[in-house]
């Protein structure tokens, strides 16, 4: 999940794009913008197809994106894998969640009532929170501190390891590799 333009490019909540990017990039892939919702690259993996979804509905509308495309790929939700910002985790933490609730996030919120379900994986990378009370907008939508951005490649790679053992290993076995790490 994330916002498409510049002005969101290199912000927290953009980093559900910046993984998926990264993972882009590793496979040589490019995105073809002319596709509805949003831009889609594709590649095999371990005797899979991937789709990779930038969805252009914003954050809080990704439902619609993801909706379309589970159905025009006739891919079920427990297939899908979100990525996305997490307030809760501390900076660069990474947790892989079978399913849950959204928290709060609005962009899961738009996920869960246009799927109708909670059942899909999500990978959280955690942003920190907000340094004051209130200010939660300005810090999602605001871009990385200097020493977040220094630390921030190595975190990257290192969900695109975990999306591709998604893929190959399954939510449970990925899980117990990474998570509490």
């Amino acid at each position: 999940m994330g916002n498409i333009g510049k002005a969101y490019a290199n912000t927290r909540h953009n980093i559900g794009f910046c993984m998926l990017d990264c993972l882009a990039a590793e496979e040589k892939i490019a995105y073809s913008d002319d596709c509805r919702y949003g831009g889609v690259g594709r590649f095999r993996f371990k005797g899979r197809t991937l789709v990779l979804l930038k969805p252009s509905t914003y954050m809080n509308a990704s439902g619609e994106a993801i909706r379309y495309w589970l159905q025009k790929e006739k891919t079920a939700p427990d297939h899908l894998l979100v990525l996305m910002d997490d307030i809760a985790l501390p900076f660069g933490a990474l947790r892989l969640k079978p399913k849950g609730s959204d928290g709060g996030h609005n962009g899961l919120k738009s996920i869960n009532e246009t799927l109708g379900t909670t059942d899909y994986a999500r990978l959280r990378f955690g942003v920190g929170s907000p340094p004051r009370q209130g200010g939660m907008i300005d810090y999602v939508l605001g871009e990385w501190t200097p020493e977040e951005l220094q630390l921030l490649p190595e975190r990257v790679q290192t969900a695109s390891k975990i999306i591709r053992d998604f893929v190959a290993l399954g939510v449970e076995r990925t899980m117990n590799l990474y998570n509490n790490k």
